[in-house]
């Protein structure tokens, strides 16, 4: 299994995976109001404290030895792993106890300002909130049709969250959120842009000139929910 300690951009970008992903770990805490990540041999933890959820280990520097000993250590329900790499080596170094979730993409992107207006009759709001910056499209109406979250880690503006009602979908307005709050991460001194994307949403960051670094492969231990 390769380490991804070294890895560059085709785009020429000076920041390695590791990197990339220390800083993505960092903003992802501040998104999603979690504890700030604690360092790992290799990575980060998160403490997320949700059901099926509790905590996620992100390792960016690794190999198949220490990733087998660390799927062999951890044993409680409601555990995940999470590895800039590709989803076959991480389901051969695990036990048979933990089950893979869906591949994602680490991406990145120089930051410039320059939001972009959604098509009327949307408009866009941008507000802090919680420590990051959430902005929101919303339609006619003053409803939610698409927004998305930014925190700041140094240099890094790291996106999350960025979603589109589905009676919205097709507009541009993920399009309109993703360059809204890049705009705004530009405006305050971060360059380089970070996110995570579904496969979906790769080809929407591709075409606004984000670049894939390197896969992000997961797989969790389940927890039982328990009587309903």
């Amino acid at each position: 299994m390769p380490d991804a300690l070294t890895r560059t951009a085709v785009d020429g970008s000076p920041h390695t995976v590791s990197e990339l992903m220390t800083a993505w770990g960092r903003g992802w805490a501040v998104c999603r109001g979690t504890p700030a990540p604690v360092a790992v041999p290799g990575g980060f933890r998160v403490d997320v404290g949700l059901p099926g959820h509790r905590v996620r280990h992100v390792l960016h520097t690794y190999d198949a030895c220490s990733l087998g000993r660390l799927g062999r250590e951890l044993t409680e329900p409601g555990t995940w792993i999470k590895v800039s790499g590709d989803r076959a080596g991480l389901r051969a170094a695990l036990p048979d106890a933990w089950t893979l979730d869906d591949v994602g993409h680490l991406m990145s992107a120089p930051l410039t300002p320059g939001a972009v207006e959604p098509p009327a009759p949307y408009a866009t709001r941008v507000v802090v909130e919680g420590g990051g910056v959430v902005a929101t499209v919303l339609d006619a109406a003053g409803h939610r049709a698409a927004s998305g979250r930014l925190a700041g880690a140094g240099e890094f503006g790291i996106v999350d969250q960025v979603e589109t009602e589905p009676a919205h979908r097709r507009r541009g307005l993920g399009s309109a959120v993703v360059r809204a709050l890049c705009d705004h991460a530009a405006r305050l001194g971060m360059r380089t842009g970070i996110l995570v994307a579904t496969d979906d949403g790769r080809a929407l960051y591709r075409a606004l000139g984000w670049t894939v670094r390197s896969d992000v492969s997961g797989a969790y231990l389940r927890e039982d929910p328990g009587p309903t």
